[in-house]
């Protein structure tokens, strides 16, 4: 039988990959959850820890034209009429290796009318002491050109307190604006004096956020992160490449069923509907592939 749960640990942390949608599953620190889990068996809900690729986000009615020719693909969103995130993510990933700290599965993407570049992904999963390091690698096997985006989709777990009550820090100076039916892009707006700047860091209280965020600015590392942190003390940080300079933050709000559970936290090579737009698409020819990387950890205040 083979397997499709893979376990890595290392000091404090230990995680959890699956082959469905070569999705982290769990992750923990001293047996804290750092993100919102799910069950080994069945559909993974709301994305949770899935890959997104070759795009992210939503594609406006699934269609879009590359080197002009026109694709269509599976509208999977249907109540905003969108294709949402990519191709991968309800596919079984294959192991291609595993450690006790570290392992990395990986899926092809082959041409046909929703796409048109046959693409080797992989992603690797890695604890070291200083939390999660993740790492999607996406090489064009192909013979022709393909558009290419792409986003991890943790929701991120501050602590034991409601999500209400958490303190966000989001080092964006632009967010998205997007229409209030369906999210698609309708310009870049500045967060100054807006809701949504959460530069400082503030508490979230009930508001709902489902928008992208660009403009970002990297800490000492050069590097972008998003902290979170509970009232009790503890918290969460994603540190990212600015190889990925667009982020999706998302309440996690639903009209049905367990709500608000966690935040989602995804940084993005490109904003939604970026096949449409253009804007920030990465163009892989044959032969030519795109790395992205990012890691989890506990903090505490």
């Amino acid at each position: 039988m083979t397997r499709t749960e893979h376990q890595i640990s290392f000091g404090p942390y230990t995680a959890i990959a699956t082959a469905r949608g070569g999705a982290l599953r769990e992750l923990q620190h001293d047996g804290r959850d750092l993100v919102v889990s799910f069950g080994e068996a069945g559909r993974i809900p709301d994305y949770r820890g899935v890959i997104c690729a070759p795009w992210p986000n939503r594609l406006a009615d699934g269609r879009y034209s590359f080197d002009g020719k026109e694709f269509q693909a599976v509208e999977n969103e249907q109540e905003r009429g969108a294709a949402l995130h990519g191709l991968v993510f309800g596919t079984e990933w294959e192991l291609q290796e595993h450690t006790a700290s570290s392992v990395r599965l990986g899926t092809r993407i082959e041409p046909g009318a929703g796409y048109p570049g046959r693409l080797d992904v992989s992603v690797e999963y890695e604890v070291r002491a200083d939390g999660l390091d993740s790492t999607v690698r996406a090489e064009n096997v192909g013979v022709d050109a393909a558009p290419y985006g792409m986003c991890p989709h943790p929701y991120l777990v501050a602590g034991p307190a409601p999500l209400d009550e958490w303190t966000v820090q989001i080092p964006a100076a632009e967010f998205m604006e997007v229409s209030e039916d369906r999210l698609l892009p309708q310009g870049i707006a500045p967060v100054q004096g807006h809701v949504l700047d959460f530069r400082a860091g503030k508490v979230l209280g009930a508001m709902e956020i489902d928008h992208a965020f660009t403009g970002l600015v990297a800490n000492a590392n050069g590097l972008a992160a998003v902290r979170i942190h509970d009232p009790s003390g503890t918290g969460v940080e994603l540190e990212w490449d600015t190889v990925l300079p667009w982020l999706q933050i998302h309440t996690a709000d639903k009209p049905a069923g367990p709500s608000r559970l966690g935040l989602a936290v995804e940084p993005m090579t490109c904003p939604p509907d970026a096949f449409n737009s253009g804007t920030d698409v990465v163009r892989l020819a044959p032969g030519e592939s795109h790395e992205a990387r990012w890691t989890i950890r506990a903090i505490s205040r």
